[in-house]
């Protein structure tokens, strides 16, 4: 026996034995196989009905068929459920469009956000995974908003709640953890985090409500951290730059502004 399958051998032995001892922290069979460029590939097709003639020229017809075919193979028992809900998916992603043109003088057109904005890109995607999360779909809604969240460097949690009118200015950087609640007409900027207060409970927490809520008209702006599941930030409050935030705000409030 030469060295070169010596060492192979060795090898072939040491991964059989780490994949035995450490089975329970990688299960060497998971219960879900995904396909991650499947699932990319998903999010563009139901991109494609969200927004017709933007990324392809493709029909209706053949759209719906792919999507039913990918959807089928990661969510087959509420696939169909799932599709009737795009409609109302489109609608309010219709006013984070909105949102972002009002919000941000910078915008030409409402064509410039659908296409080139990477915070309508996060939020469509979260708006998608939150509906198939809702239906209990295991595994794919999280997939696809770590997909965005690669793309954009935007990590929302599908199991948050946000409502209609949502606009992320610039975005890089923030995180909206699983339970947080955002209400409508709400702006933040890059670099803002929505998290949890300690994790040091682990797995004993789920379930729980561990992230802040956010009531509508609130603008937080770059760098603002806001922890803790019983923080509240009021309506209409204004949270300047990099604030540190574990109680709650009352509503109109401005903090760390300097006029």
């Amino acid at each position: 026996m030469n060295l070169e399958i010596s060492i192979f051998l060795l090898v072939k032995d040491s991964l059989l034995t780490s994949y035995y001892e450490l089975k329970d922290s990688i299960p060497v069979e998971p219960r879900f196989r995904l396909d991650r460029n499947e699932i990319a590939e998903l999010i563009d097709t139901l991109r494609d009905l969200l927004f017709p003639g933007y990324f392809s020229n493709c029909h209706i017809e053949d759209l719906l068929e792919k999507a039913r075919y990918l959807l089928n193979k990661y969510a087959a028992s509420v696939y169909e459920e799932f599709l009737g809900k795009l409609t109302q998916i489109r609608a309010s992603i219709a006013t984070d469009v909105e949102a972002a043109f009002d919000g941000d003088p910078a915008s030409v057109s409402r064509e410039e956000i659908i296409i080139s904005y990477p915070g309508l890109y996060a939020i469509t995607v979260y708006r998608l995974a939150h509906e198939l999360h809702i239906l209990k779909v295991p595994m794919l809604p999280r997939i696809m908003t770590e997909h965005a969240h690669s793309i954009t460097g935007i990590d929302i949690h599908p199991g948050a709640e946000i409502g209609d009118y949502f606009f992320i200015d610039h975005g890089t950087g923030i995180v909206i953890g699983e339970t947080t609640v955002i209400g409508k007409h709400v702006k933040i900027y890059q670099g803002v985090t929505l998290g949890a207060l300690s994790t040091r409970g682990g797995q004993s927490l789920r379930g729980k409500k561990r992230h802040p809520t956010v009531e509508d008209n609130v603008t937080i702006y770059s760098g603002a951290s806001v922890f803790g599941g019983d923080t509240i930030i009021g309506k209409g409050a204004v949270l300047g730059s990099s604030v540190f935030v574990t109680k709650s705000v009352a509503a109109g409030t401005k903090t760390n502004f300097v006029n």
